[in-house]
């Protein structure tokens, strides 16, 4: 499975981005395609998941301003966010993750995400 990450830049607060993530390769066994982030000189965090089901999961700080969302047809993953703040500046990454693995086996490069105050 390949991850490739696209849609970073830079955005001034308050504004919006819309991060993508092409899938492609054996992608059929994988059940959770999540996003994460890096900050400088800090871990990487989780920021969302989804599940194939549909079901999604949101780290406190951004649950009410980013959306996470895939395109089954398109083998996309998407994640939307808004009200962008400085905070949220990072490298993100997307990954995927396969039924019954409990950390993510695949991952893409990360998209850089930068938020001007």
């Amino acid at each position: 499975v390949q991850l490739q990450a696209s849609g970073g830049g830079l955005v001034q607060a308050g504004g919006s981005l819309r991060l993508s993530c092409a899938a492609s390769g054996s992608i059929v066994s994988i059940n959770t395609m999540s996003w994460s982030r890096q900050a400088p000189g800090k871990q990487r965090e989780l920021v969302a998941s989804i599940v194939v089901g549909g079901s999604t999961y949101y780290v406190d700080s951004v649950k009410g301003r980013f959306t996470i969302s895939r395109d089954n047809a398109k083998n996309t993953l998407y994640l939307q966010m808004n009200s962008l703040k400085p905070e949220d500046t990072a490298v993100y990454y997307c990954s995927a993750r396969r039924l019954g693995s409990v950390t993510p086996n695949y991952w893409g490069q990360g998209t850089e995400v930068t938020v001007s105050s």
